[in-house]
């Protein structure tokens, strides 16, 4: 796709991405002006209320300053008339860090994603500048740097990660390519450990927010009638309720955070001295908001084995991991997807096939993009595609590169969880309440340990092959045998004498043997002589030929 295509595509997405955020704000605010303010409505405060939330959507802190006849209205003491508010609306910055990553994914896939990337980033760094100039207002005041920085980043770094991702797993050239070239061509067994790493550590991550999704929606459906007494409480109308809710779901993402950090241990506060954790709940006084509803007032000490969460999404990303390393060594069949065809006339072509594609139609789409190029000569020789070598089992697995996984795994989802309770935590207002949300280095070292640990275990394990088992046992003798069960776990005697042991193998024997049990009692069977094909010709009936009479019935 032609680059200028490319960034126009990419400008767009990004003015996209910032209006759509506006316009989630911006709506509901002016239903509130109309039906809730009415006449006294101050319509020139409308848009630096929407701007200023979106801009504490994407982190950016503000600084609250209430009026004094507000404060004499509600007998608010003076020294809480100025604080900072920094506990941001998750939702609105998820909104645009998914979209950025789709937007260079896409520029990734038009071959042209350095330009996507910087071009989005410039467009929402603009739009972030006119919104933070145009956001002043006496109640809200933001720092003009952290307006136009903040929101930049939040686009800018998932763009980015993107266009890497998608240039690292289906690019057929360029230098992010060439880099994922080198590096799986490294030897003994080193040449899969990037990819492996990044894709189970995003298993972790996202099996991390998953667990954590999970208990808030369970906790929500529990204490839902502390919810509901806490909107009657609030005595607000219908459209004052439609407004607390619209925010409280803007908060979602950020409550599914302390749920991670909830399941993984330390748990999260509301303020200072207050803690929320498995292993006991002290809150105090509660801001009257009625999503707090769900926080609870106690917890049990069965509550603690929710940190098995953590270890068992450990145990699925070291599976995950395990069995690519398996699969690049040749233990597992092919399971890697094709890469994406390359048409440019500068580069080489690349076909790559999958185990469902047609060879006949592989080769006629590279024939076709080379006729393309101007010095293209057709040849009468059509040569099929052929795939690669897959390396040859060797019966070694290395160590090193499977520990090195195991730690980038563990220290990646410390590092995201470490990073998601930096976001979601913050101040909520004066006082006490300067301090809510989950504590960073707590969370990242509880869920780096749980991990690791999950990872570890089917990472780092032994794994002795159903193979390897039976030839021992031949060499062996006469003695008793290895039986081997379902899924490659194999019952053998052990080593010292004492009972038999279960161990785990692969359950794939690259030496073809059949999984049959005891398979050397069985004497091998003499070969069958398969029956030659005897063909002849049949004659066939001219059309000069009479056809025979149907016989008379009478």
């Amino acid at each position: 796709m032609h680059r200028l295509i490319v960034a126009f595509l990419a400008a767009f997405d990004a003015a996209i991405a910032v209006a759509v955020g506006i316009a989630a704000i911006l709506a509901p605010l002016t239903l509130v002006w109309v039906f809730g303010l009415g006449d006294t409505a101050d319509w020139g405060a409308l848009w630096p209320a929407s701007a200023v939330v979106w801009q504490l959507g994407h982190l950016v802190p503000l600084g609250i300053t209430l009026p004094g006849d507000y404060l004499a209205a509600t007998g608010i003491d003076l020294g809480a008339a100025s604080f900072t508010l920094s506990l941001a609306p998750l939702a609105f910055a998820t909104f645009t860090g998914i979209f950025a990553a789709r937007s260079g994914s896409r520029a990734s896939r038009a071959d042209a994603w350095a330009i996507g990337v910087v071009t989005g980033t410039l467009v929402v760094g603009i739009l972030a500048t006119l919104i933070a100039l145009t956001s002043e207002n006496p109640l809200a005041q933001a720092e003009l740097w952290q307006g136009i920085a903040f929101p930049t980043l939040i686009y800018a770094v998932p763009a980015l990660l993107g266009a890497l991702v998608t240039e690292w797993r289906e690019a057929p050239h360029g230098l992010i390519a060439r880099l994922r070239d080198r590096a799986e061509a490294w030897h003994g067994g080193w040449g899969e450990v990037i990819g492996v790493s990044a894709r189970a550590s995003a298993i972790a991550v996202v099996g991390l927010i998953g667990v954590g999704a999970l208990f808030v929606a369970i906790a929500l459906t529990a204490r839902a009638g502390d919810i509901v007494a806490l909107y009657e409480a609030g005595n607000v109308d219908l459209l004052g309720a439609i407004a607390v809710t619209l925010g409280q779901f803007a908060y979602l993402p950020t409550l599914v955070v302390w749920g991670s950090a909830f399941v993984a241990g330390p748990g999260f506060s509301l303020g200072e001295g207050s803690a929320v954790s498995p292993s006991g709940t002290q809150v105090g006084v509660v801001p009257g908001v009625p999503i707090l509803g769900a926080v609870p007032e106690s917890t049990s000490s069965w509550l603690l084995l929710l940190a098995l969460l953590p270890v068992a999404i450990g145990a699925l990303a070291g599976w995950v991991a395990r069995s690519r390393l398996l699969d690049a060594a040749g233990f597992l069949p092919a399971t890697r997807a094709p890469r994406r065809m390359t048409t440019d006339a500068s580069a080489d072509e690349l076909v790559v096939l999958s185990p469902g594609d047609d060879p006949r139609r592989s080769t006629l789409e590279s024939l076709l993009a080379k006729a393309r190029q101007p010095d293209f000569e057709p040849s009468a020789e059509i040569v099929e595609p052929v795939e690669p070598p897959r390396p040859v089992a060797s019966g070694h697995e290395p160590f090193l590169p499977r520990l090195v996984v195991t730690v980038a795994i563990a220290g990646i989802a410390a590092g995201v969880a470490a990073l998601l309770s930096a976001f979601a935590s913050g101040s909520a207002g004066p006082g006490r309440l300067a301090e809510v949300g989950p504590s960073p280095g707590p969370v990242a070292l509880a869920v780096g340990v749980e991990v690791l640990v999950g990872a570890g275990i089917l990472l780092l394990a032994s794994r002795r092959r159903a193979g390897e088992t039976r030839e021992a046992h031949r060499a062996a003798g006469s003695g008793p045998r290895a039986e081997t069960g379902w899924a490659g776990w194999t019952t053998a005697p052990s080593e010292t004498g004492g009972p038999r042991e279960t161990i785990w193998t692969s359950g794939i024997d690259r030496e073809d043997e059949a999984p049959a049990r005891h398979t050397d009692d069985l004497a091998p069977a003499p070969p069958v002589a398969e029956p030659e094909a005897i063909t002849a010709p049949v004659p066939l009936p001219s059309s000069s030929d009479t056809p025979p009479e149907r016989p008379s019935v009478d």
